[in-house]
């Protein structure tokens, strides 16, 4: 059996928070350069040095304001808002690097394919095949607001747009051949136009003539990454899916979603090895564990309740300003919102059976994925023991403090998975798509 190379992605967003809610409060973390382009190409600096395959922005198109129908709770207290576009952010993080994956959130439901497929061609060229795409449906009312729509479609609907959309980007991709751009000066061609083609694709949500204007990129096209929960979020992902992005609270967990999740890319004629499944890990890293433990108390401590109540609000669509805190989370019907997300916190509350206001005060610290506390040995024990037992295929890690865990993590924790052989100590190609093969 061909070894496994273990993969890691940083989450980021544009704002004071990720996962961990309150980290934006802790002395040591950075967040009067939030609006400063020196923050972004430091942390790309950093992630790269320590041979990260990727880092992507999550995104967020409005400002939660379900709970008690204001974002007072959660713009006056640090929640996840995201205060700039990712997209303009990236070709400044692609010009301090040469080998970073870089991923951008971009949402199937607000955004034409044409548009999708010449941003991020374009950003494909400009970074030298590093681009992923994390495809969103989109879930919440909020954000179809900001786009001029009442409501959002059924979740149905949103999955089936979202098919057309990547149909019809790939049409456009490959409306270039390889080749096409020619470039001969003597002769006098630019182009082999005989190499450009229409797209002509048409389907029942989307319509699309082509050519698109960008060539060919270095990959082809973007690496798509996806985080659907939901039973069709999930075929989505093992359609399209290169890397999944999943949350779940414990090894059994990740264990379970990672045998589903493989067995489904059979039935789209896919290889299990073609995509990895990659779940969110947060970690607090100290040269003790009584230090390590000591740390996550600190910084865990630093996030409030009605903050936390106003996170979950935002992730499942109800407002819960009028719900007791002491309530069982499980008593809660949901409707609305988005399913995937509800379920993940279901999960994270049944094996405990926390109240709301416990549940809500957990997901605001790490959003129910684990938080993996010690020494950088620890971790790394951890690390690769879920990674051997076939819970995953690597992480997504999101920071406490910020960039100073990332920072930690690549000067104490990645030196061990090198030693260990589970990581890279270089980067074997030049593309995405190739560090994912690696």
């Amino acid at each position: 059996m061909a070894r496994r190379n273990m993969h890691l992605v940083a989450f980021l967003m544009t704002g004071p928070t990720c996962h961990h809610h309150g980290a934006w409060r802790h002395p040591e973390s950075e967040v009067d350069n939030i609006l400063d382009p020196t923050r972004y190409e430091h942390i790309a600096r950093v992630l790269e040095a320590g041979k990260f395959d990727a880092l992507f922005f999550a995104d967020i198109l409005g400002i939660y304001d379900i709970y008690g129908k204001s974002y007072d709770t959660m713009l006056g207290r640090g929640g996840q808002v995201c205060l700039l576009d990712p997209a303009v952010i990236l070709p400044m993080m692609a010009r301090v690097t040469e080998r970073l994956g870089l991923g951008l959130t971009y949402s199937s439901t607000f955004n034409h394919p044409y548009q999708i497929a010449r941003m991020l061609g374009t950003l494909d060229h400009l970074s030298r095949g590093r681009v992923a795409w994390n495809v969103v449906a989109s879930t919440s009312t909020l954000e179809a607001q900001n786009f001029g729509m009442t409501e959002m479609p059924g979740r149905a609907q949103r999955y089936d747009r979202a098919d057309e959309v990547l149909e019809a980007c790939m049409a456009l991709w490959n409306s270039w051949e390889e080749g096409a751009l020619v470039l001969d000066k003597k002769s006098g061609i630019f182009a082999d136009a005989s190499k450009v083609h229409y797209a002509d694709y048409e389907g029942q949500w989307i319509k699309t003539r082509g050519p698109l204007t960008v060539p060919r990129s270095p990959q082809g096209h973007p690496v798509i990454m996806q985080a659907g929960s939901s039973e069709r979020g999930r075929d989505f992902g093992a359609r399209w899916g290169e890397i999944i992005f999943t949350l779940q609270h414990q090894k059994s967990d990740m264990q379970t979603f990672y045998k589903d999740f493989k067995g489904r890319m059979q039935k789209f004629g896919r290889a299990p090895e073609s995509c990895v499944v990659l779940p969110s890990i947060d970690v607090v890293i100290g040269e003790t564990e009584a230090i390590a433990r000591e740390r996550a108390e600190y910084v865990n401590e630093l996030v409030d309740t009605q903050l936390g109540m106003a996170c979950v609000s935002g992730q499942i669509g109800i407002d819960l300003s009028q719900l007791d805190p002491d309530q069982p989370l499980t008593d809660i019907q949901v409707e609305q919102g988005s399913r995937g997300s509800f379920d993940v916190i279901l999960q994270g509350t049944a094996a405990e059976g926390l109240t709301l206001g416990e549940a809500a005060r957990r997901f605001a610290t790490s959003e129910l994925c684990p938080q993996l506390v010690g020494t950088p040995e620890m971790i790394a024990d951890r690390l690769i023991d879920l990674f051997q037992d076939h819970a995953c295929d690597g992480f997504v890690l999101t920071p406490t403090t910020f960039p100073g865990m990332y920072e930690q993590f690549c000067k104490t924790v990645v030196p061990i998975l090198q030693e260990r052989g589970v990581f890279r100590k270089d980067y074997a190609g030049r593309t995405l798509r190739e560090h994912l093969q690696d």
